[in-house]
Parts: structure tokens; sequence; C-alpha cells
């Protein structure tokens, strides 16, 4: 069971009122749709920009970064003197990004780092003023543990995905090791003390969470 988190005639006004998109992000999602790449898209970039903005964010470590879509809107929203530390698996996936990056302008404040975001995490010391989350559905809830400790107080943890495309209301026996991690993922970041957390039900649901303790 798949179901549109908004509505389509809602989601294609929202997509029609957006500014165009510079030359270099329009063919950063041309990439995405030709290669079944999966990103984030404009209207929940705009949204990672601008909470970057608002927590004046200079450290910011994204886990799960494909060709570097979320990291571009990231390093613009964080400006200079930021460090943002781009992360994936896949070594293509990295020099495509780097490549973009590059020709944006901002690959002076970007951190390529490849292999397993989680891992990264631990070999990468420091605080972060903003994590974000889109790795492997199935990580989430690992993700949760590992990163909390890693923001600093009033800081923000993000996540995409976390109504993917509305599985996450399926009777617990239907559900696969991605929905079920998305699930228990939304419970913990709820049920937790340190946090403050909102799910934007926009795109597939977006989860923002201040770091209140």
């Amino acid at each position: 069971m798949e179901i549109e988190i908004t509505h389509p005639a809602v989601n294609e006004y929202l997509h029609a009122l957006l500014p165009e998109r510079d030359p270099i992000l329009q063919e950063m999602e041309t990439l995405a749709r030709e290669r079944n790449i999966p990103i984030i898209g404009p209207v929940v970039g705009r949204i990672l920009y601008q909470l970057v903005r608002l927590a004046k964010a200079k450290t910011i470590f994204e886990m799960g970064s494909a060709i570097g879509y979320s990291t571009l809107w990231i390093a613009r929203g964080a400006g200079e003197g930021s460090a943002v530390y781009y992360t994936d698996s896949d070594p293509e996936n990295a020099r495509q990004a780097e490549r973009f990056l590059e020709r944006s302008g901002v690959r002076d404040r970007v951190q390529i780092l490849i292999g397993d975001a989680i891992e990264l995490l631990d070999q990468t010391p420091g605080t972060f003023d903003v994590i974000f989350n889109d790795v492997d559905k199935e990580q989430y809830p690992q993700v949760f543990h590992k990163a909390i400790p890693r923001l600093r107080k009033g800081g923000l943890f993000l996540a995409d995905n976390v109504l993917w495309s509305g599985r996450v209301v399926q009777p617990p026996q239907d559900q696969n090791a991605a929905t079920r991690g998305i699930v228990e993922f939304n419970r913990l970041i709820y049920s937790s003390p340190e946090l403050y957390p909102t799910i934007l039900p926009i795109r597939d649901g977006f989860a923002v969470c201040e770091k209140v303790k």
C-alpha cells in the first residue's frame, strides 16, 4: 500500500509556486529522474536550506548524500566558513557530487566521505549544529542512537522519508524491514526527552527535531 502524502494537485501547485532553480540544481533534478536516484526535491530542499540558515548552522553532517543534491542546498544555507560532511557508500555518486559542488562554488566547504554513514559519523570528531538522516531506512533507529549524542543543545536532527509513502500505517505483520525501521525511528524521536520533534507531512514526510536537553 502506498499513499500520496501530499495530494497530487496540491503537490503540483507547490511546485508551480517555486522560483526556477539555477541550472546546476535543474541538471541534478534531471539526472535523478533519468537514473531513478532518490533526492529530496526542491520543495524539501528549500525547507532544508531555510532550517540551516535559521539554526545558523556551521557544522552539518549529512548521512546519505547520493549525488549531492541536498548537500548543495545545505552548503548554500550554511554559507562561507561552514563545514558540511557529505557521506555516501558509492564512489561514483561521490565523484558526481564533487563535480556538481565544484561547479556551484561550494566545494571548499564540503568534506566528501565515502563509506557507511554511521561508521563515518563515528570516525568524525566533534559535535554538530545539524545532522540530516537520509540513509537506508532499516538503519534509522541506529542513526537515532548515534546522532543525538553528537548534536549540540539547540541543534537540529532532520530526517527524510519518515512517512514512507504511507507504509508507516500498515499493520505490523505487513511491514518490511525498511518500514519497521521508520516506524521505530518515529517512535524514538517522539518519546525522546532530548528532542522536540515535528513531522511535516510534505513529499514523503520530513522530520524536524530540536535538541532541547
